[in-house]
């Protein structure tokens, strides 16, 4: 092993995204805070901040504008 990351991918190369954490994105593209994802889902802030930390390392990304950036140019997203 070479010690790359590689986020962990299905066919087509699209990453592996929960159904929750696709969720939690399409709460954060709309601009709600984790505390209101939390709310909208029934979970705690703690929850939702868990959900976000592995989409980010499965997109590759460090911010939740770039999770959602690159959520939508994979089309994991679907339409808001």
């Amino acid at each position: 092993m070479d010690g790359t990351r590689h986020p962990r991918t299905r066919r087509g190369g699209k990453p592996m995204l929960t159904p929750r954490e696709i969720q939690v994105l399409q709460h954060i593209s709309r601009g709600l805070s984790y505390a209101q994802v939390g709310t909208a889902l029934g979970v705690s802030p703690n929850t939702v901040t868990s959900h976000i930390k592995n989409a980010y390392r499965k997109l590759d990304v460090h911010t939740a504008a770039a999770a959602v950036m690159r959520a939508v140019e994979l089309q994991l997203l679907g339409r808001a």
